[in-house]
């Protein structure tokens, strides 16, 4: 027992860094939604984030995930973060010098404004020069450090768009002071960034010491072998951003209105609320993995990692799906934004099935065929794509939904198929199926059958079933963690 309770307080700590910023996070979208009362605004910022993300895997290219990979297998530890530092500062300063110079190029392929463009530059270049900083953090078992870090950048960010949205055009109409002479009328979207850019550079300086310390040893050989490692976790990387964010994008491309993009962006949202449990499981859980994958019983922790996960990620995105009429009152705060609503239980299982790959992809990366989940991930991309340009022309940003659920379920269902050929986990799949299905259909049920929608007695109902059945079914254990007995 002490293993899963290790693994639990590993992951409440890092979720606590991941859940209690992603929190603050959520703020922003009623606030967005609340001051940018043109849907078309909100579509732009969106459009923006995505392009975002996008670039920010492509920038880190995998050297995250092979840091923790050799910094855990490697001797000289700190000749692993030199080099990986090293590499991500070069690549970066190098990427910066490209991007200025040629903005006016990129801002016309994009459609995006060049200053709204410049601030985006420079919140890429910052956050991934902290990219291996934070690693180190998490690899050095320094949980506190790093969540006071992620919690102070939101926390920056959600104070500096409020004072810029709601508090800013206040005082520079009722006083002659400085900020009257720097506020800029309808200038909300450039705001938003500039908080950005703040937030971000507060965590840079916060970080910076760390490129002080490294003795600026760049390991040649140990460079290439990170980079050979790293590639096809930026081409996973790649694919996911596709996956989970590219979406917004093609919807402008193929004639989607920027106002139905703003109003898709904020009820996805209400949807990513899984996301808040998944990243971070994620968090904890992949440290986890590698180093516990030389112990003999490794595979058999594995399945039974994975089924908890299914309980509890089942029991949550019910849970989100059967109050999301409330949750919309709070996270999307103006009816005008309502017309995508019908998006967030797609969401909402979406998210959920990629937490399970997460978990099925263990494997891969335990035997070093990191390769293989880049070829998953571009089946999932590929699935996106496709369904993305059949379905956009004739149902709009429903067919996104559509693609997001049918590009996670495929990715799934692959790594499971393949992982049992190259390293056989004995999952419980009766029950993992069980559960699966169970709240997938009783959450589909509450939401898309209008009768059922109107009162929440048949979600609360449903809770209570699926409740029912995960006490039935898992009674010996949880009386056993009630207890607080070792096993």
């Amino acid at each position: 027992m002490s293993l899963y309770k290790k693994l639990f307080k590993q992951t409440a700590i890092y979720g606590l860094a991941t859940v209690v910023p992603r929190l603050m996070s959520f703020l922003l979208n009623p606030l967005y939604v609340y001051y940018l009362t043109d849907k078309s605004k909100m579509g732009e910022v969106s459009i923006i984030f995505s392009y975002l993300i996008f670039f920010n895997v492509v920038l880190t290219y995998g050297m995250e995930t092979a840091f923790f990979r050799f910094y855990n297998q490697e001797s000289n530890k700190k000749s692993v973060v030199s080099t990986a530092m090293i590499s991500l500062l070069g690549s970066t300063l190098a990427f910066l010098a490209v991007a200025l110079l040629f903005q006016n190029q990129i801002a016309n392929l994009t459609d995006i404004s060049v200053n709204y463009l410049v601030y985006t530059i420079w919140i890429l270049v910052i956050d991934t020069l902290v990219v291996i900083p934070f690693a180190k953090l998490r690899a050095e078992s320094q949980p506190i450090k790093y969540a006071v870090i992620k919690i102070a950048n939101v926390a920056i960010n959600l104070g500096l768009n409020i004072f810029f949205l709601v508090f800013l055009p206040k005082i520079a109409q009722n006083t002659n002071s400085f900020f009257s002479s720097v506020y800029t009328e309808n200038f909300q979207i450039g705001y938003i960034f500039v908080s950005n850019v703040i937030a971000s550079l507060f965590t840079l300086i916060v970080l910076l010491p760390d490129y002080f310390k490294i003795k600026w040893d760049f390991d040649k050989q140990l460079w290439k072998k990170m980079l050979k490692y790293g590639f096809p976790i930026l081409i996973a990387g790649i694919a996911f951003a596709i996956n989970e964010h590219f979406d917004k994008i093609l919807l402008e491309k193929l004639g989607v209105s920027l106002a139905d993009i703003g109003a898709y962006s904020a009820c996805y949202k209400i949807g990513m609320f899984m996301v808040l449990f998944r990243t971070a499981y994620t968090l904890g859980i992949e440290p986890f993995f590698f180093s516990h994958a030389k112990n003999e019983n490794a595979p058999q922790t594995y399945a039974e990692i994975t089924k908890y996960f299914v309980i509890f990620g089942s029991f949550m995105s019910l849970g989100i799906i059967v109050f999301a009429d409330v949750l919309k009152l709070v996270l999307v705060p103006n009816a005008d934004y309502w017309n995508a609503m019908d998006v967030v239980p797609m969401i909402v299982i979406a998210n959920f099935f990629l937490g399970i790959y997460t978990n099925l992809s263990v494997w891969y990366k335990l035997i070093d065929k990191t390769k293989i989940g880049a070829y998953i991930s571009l089946v999932g991309a590929a699935v996106t794509l496709i369904i993305n340009f059949l379905l956009i022309p004739i149902i709009g940003f429903l067919g996104s939904a559509i693609a997001t659920i049918l590009a996670y379920g495929s990715m799934m269902l692959i790594s499971y198929k393949l992982g049992q050929k190259e390293y056989p986990i004995p999952y419980d799949k009766q029950k993992i199926g069980f559960y699966l299905l169970l709240s997938v259909v009783l959450s589909c049920l509450s939401f898309y059958v209008p009768i059922l929608r109107e009162t929440y007695v048949f979600g609360i109902v449903s809770l209570l079933i699926f409740a029912y059945f995960v006490y039935r079914n898992e009674k010996a254990l949880i009386l056993r963690i009630l207890k607080r007995k070792e096993y």
